[in-house]
């Protein structure tokens, strides 16, 4: 199971419709507009420094995020990225669910060294282990261990690295 924190909502309508009592609409359009300049941004620095500054992500020297890259607009700083790792193309990263009568927050991490590929989906609550590579497309719904190569939907060990 992912580590998430569980939050129901009782009355009035679904989660997602009351969102803007567990956050301020300010702050989902602030971070839309910086998500929005770095996803097309084709500067890898400048991008780092957005995601640092602007969206409070931990991200490490060197990590190169490709074009497109999707971050959780409204908990970008539950996500933590480390030194020398590549996120592919289009690939989308989640620090949130919002569920009917619930809402779910967890916070990523996506270790040093690892590989991340085209239009893969990170959800809540992740820690993907240095060194991992995940293959293109796939979901990752549970932590990835170190050095692992794993892929598809659902989520499958495809090669473990030996020490």
């Amino acid at each position: 199971m992912r580590k998430t924190e569980r939050h129901f909502v009782e009355d009035g309508p679904n989660a997602l419709r009351q969102i803007y009592r567990t956050v301020s609409p300010w702050k989902g359009v602030k971070n839309f507009v910086f998500i929005q300049i770095a996803r097309y941004c084709p500067i890898l620095e400048m991008k780092n420094w957005i995601y640092r500054h602007m969206l409070r992500m931990k991200v490490g020297p060197d990590t190169a995020f490709g074009l497109m890259v999707m971050v959780d607009v409204f908990f970008p700083e539950k996500i933590s990225i480390g030194r020398n790792t590549v996120i592919g193309y289009n690939t989308t990263i989640l620090a949130h669910e919002y569920l009917i009568r619930e809402y779910r927050l967890g916070n990523v991490v996506i270790g040093d060294e690892v590989m991340i590929g085209a239009n893969t989906t990170i959800l809540p609550g992740v820690t993907i282990g240095d060194g991992a590579v995940v293959a293109a497309g796939s979901v990752v719904y549970r932590d990835v261990e170190p050095g692992t190569f794993v892929g598809g939907n659902p989520l499958r060990v495809i090669e473990r690295k030996t020490p």
